[in-house]
């Protein structure tokens, strides 16, 4: 009889590697050098055009960072050098609901992923990040008008300030670990899901996030609220090529339930072996 060892094994030999580790050459509008400083969350929070709040928080973030040990409950991090990961990466792509008009590497890179073909069969909507930011968006009519709210959280920032300062680093606060924190000062992208009172969505979301160049930092936060007797499945992937060099993912992902609500949340995740994949993810259930 196989052991559960073998079946991961055979797992791990199934995936298609080939596809994953394929990378496209930079093409980048913003690059900031490797390592973090209070000037590159400056940078980050100024080219967004952030709330002061949010300023605010990144930087008592970046404090806390700086005061928090590595994690020792965990696996080894001594081969991670934080000074050696860049932070921020801005794609030549600005977001758009239409798959046409991104460039043709970047859409290349998740239609061989099948992002385009599973929105067409069976998602209510579809968001995709590359390096730091979120370059594609989308969501059925259908539950636009019942008041679903699908955007990604650096939109979600502008058009729902109260609603995303209500809920933003709440679950995982700043204060949680050091990884925790980091996000907290550096976070960039993600998705931001509503769900109205009363509306049930049979149908998933999903979001991918593709990290591309060598050396990156990948941070999006997944902000989901689910409303009473609401209900929504969320489906997220990841992945990134294989460098030399070790690359960082340390997202976020925080979920409300609200009394009556049900939201189940789904993660498939392909990093590469040199990929440090320290994500924090919570939800409170009421």
């Amino acid at each position: 009889m196989p052991t559960e060892a073998a079946d991961q094994k055979h797992i791990f030999e199934s995936i298609n590697r080939d596809i994953l580790d394929k990378a496209n050459e930079e093409h980048l509008t913003l690059k900031a050098p490797p390592g973090i400083s209070e000037e590159l969350v400056y940078m980050i929070s100024r080219d967004k055009n952030e709330p002061e709040w949010m300023l605010q928080l990144r930087l008592k973030a970046l404090e806390v960072f700086k005061k928090k040990p590595m994690p020792d409950w965990g696996p080894s991090l001594s081969k991670l050098n934080l000074n050696e990961i860049t932070y921020f990466a801005k794609p030549d792509a600005k977001e758009t609901k239409n798959w046409d008009d991104l460039p043709d590497d970047i859409k290349n890179t998740f239609e061989r992923l099948g992002i385009p073909e599973a929105e067409r069969k069976v998602l209510a909507g579809v968001g995709t990040q590359y390096e730091s930011e979120v370059v594609y968006h989308n969501l059925k009519e259908e539950w636009a008008k019942q008041g679903v709210i699908f955007e990604n959280m650096d939109t979600a920032l502008r058009e729902y300030p109260e609603l995303v300062k209500k809920y933003f680093m709440k679950c995982v606060p700043i204060t949680d670990h050091k990884f925790a924190a980091l996000h907290g000062a550096v976070w960039s992208g993600g998705t931001f899901i509503y769900i109205p009172k009363g509306v049930k969505m049979k149908i998933p979301l999903q979001a991918y996030f593709r990290m591309n160049a060598k050396g990156m930092g990948q941070f999006e936060h997944t902000l989901i609220i689910v409303d009473e007797e609401a209900e929504v499945h969320y489906i997220e992937g990841c992945s990134a090529p294989q460098y030399t060099i070790n690359s960082l993912h340390a997202g976020c992902v925080e979920i409300f339930v609200k009394k009556g609500a049900h939201a189940r949340y789904s993660s498939v995740e392909n990093w590469s072996k040199n990929t440090y994949n320290l994500n924090t993810k919570r939800a409170i259930v009421e």
